[in-house]
């Protein structure tokens, strides 16, 4: 007998569903791929111009493969999440030596992808190749909490099991495609986070959550704690010439292998450090406070002091592929952290109106 939970849904996909997204059209593994490792933890709205950016710029596997990963985290800077982008460099470099130049379409190599994992697996699976894989993302997740009535964070071992049998249980045998569409596509628009859209449900007659009055309540939120915070000073260094100094942070941690300002933890490290690529004496090093800001993380919130430092000559650095003197408009093609980029922005926007003053 059909499950008449992907009947249901698939009825109202027909109508109601979203059917000419940018990566449906051609409908490809890679194209698929892309567009659900941006849509990790990311709005449709806000992805597809960064997906169609990123086709022109990369068009294969191959042609992501051979990019620098400068060039990679430049397109991707602003969508945030950037191991997301580091990922999806490296799964392509093992595409292109291991499988061809294509994404695997045995599940397990798919899924042992950087990046990939089982659900994104299963929709690659399923909406390129039209073969029945479950998915479970944060919209499914949400839809099938509701409709069973599921209690307990869908993050612990125990909920996302339960969460898997229902999404295995309730995909058809045909119409993967479109089943697969059609539950993220609900959970987008209709089963949202605050304020559901129940009576437009096509599943509301025997959802638990509308039945018992607990959309409010379902799914229940990850235990919250208070995030720590820490606090940096982000150094503006200015030259003679307009340029500003960049370095790429580590190669593992927060914002890695992005290009930032220079950090410090306090005047007199933030003196120390300006004064080994300036000319003047450490001394004589004089700052400019600009107004302090906070970044949150998911783990952490960052509390940021911004320093601006004009130097009139800098001595020559050595390691130029760590460290960049740089026109604002330069820095700005650079794969730059958010609070960074808009940093930078506001401060030669700034250092523009004084010219003209």
């Amino acid at each position: 007998m059909p499950d008449d939970f992907a009947g249901r849904l698939l009825v109202w996909f027909d109508r109601h569903g979203r059917h000419d997204l940018p990566w449906q059209t051609p409908r490809t593994p890679y194209r698929v791929w892309l567009s659900e490792i941006m849509l990790q933890q990311t709005q449709v709205a806000t992805v597809i111009p960064y997906f169609l950016r990123s086709v022109e710029k990369f068009a294969s596997i191959a042609e992501l493969a051979a990019s620098p990963i400068d060039d990679v985290l430049a397109a991707w800077s602003g969508l945030g999440y950037y191991s997301r982008a580091r990922n999806l460099h490296k799964a392509a470099v093992i595409c292109v030596e291991h499988h061809g130049g294509d994404l695997p379409r045995e599940f397990e190599a798919l899924a042992d992808l950087p990046g990939i994992g089982r659900s994104t697996a299963g929709a690659i699976l399923a909406q390129a190749h039209g073969l029945r894989f479950p998915i479970l993302d944060g919209n499914v997740k949400r839809v099938l909490s509701r409709y069973h009535g599921v209690r307990g964070w869908s993050g612990s071992t125990s909920v996302q099991k339960k969460l898997w049998e229902f999404a295995d249980s309730h995909t058809p045998h045909e119409r993967v495609v479109d089943y697969t569409q059609a539950i993220m596509d609900l959970g987008a628009t209709v089963c949202v986070r605050s304020r559901p859209r129940c009576p437009r449900c096509p599943l509301a007659s025997s959802c638990v959550a509308n039945i018992e009055g607990l959309t409010a309540q379902l799914p229940e939120s990850k235990p919250s704690r208070a995030l720590p915070t820490r606090a940096t000073m982000m150094l503006i260094v200015h030259d003679g010439s307009g340029r500003l100094l960049l370095q790429r942070r580590p190669s593992v941690g927060v914002w890695a292998q992005l290009w930032s300002l220079p950090e410090a933890a306090d005047i007199e490290s933030a003196k120390s450090s300006i004064a080994t690529i300036a000319t003047q004496r450490k001394d004589d090093i004089a700052f400019r406070h600009l107004p302090c800001f906070t970044h949150t993380f998911s783990h952490y919130k960052l509390d940021i002091s911004p320093i601006a430092c004009d130097v009139e000559r800098v001595a020559r650095i050595a390691d130029v592929s760590e460290s960049r003197w740089l026109l604002p408009e330069e820095a700005a093609q650079l794969g730059l952290p958010a609070p960074v980029r808009k940093l930078i922005e506001a401060f030669a926007k700034e250092n523009r109106r004084a010219e003209i003053r």
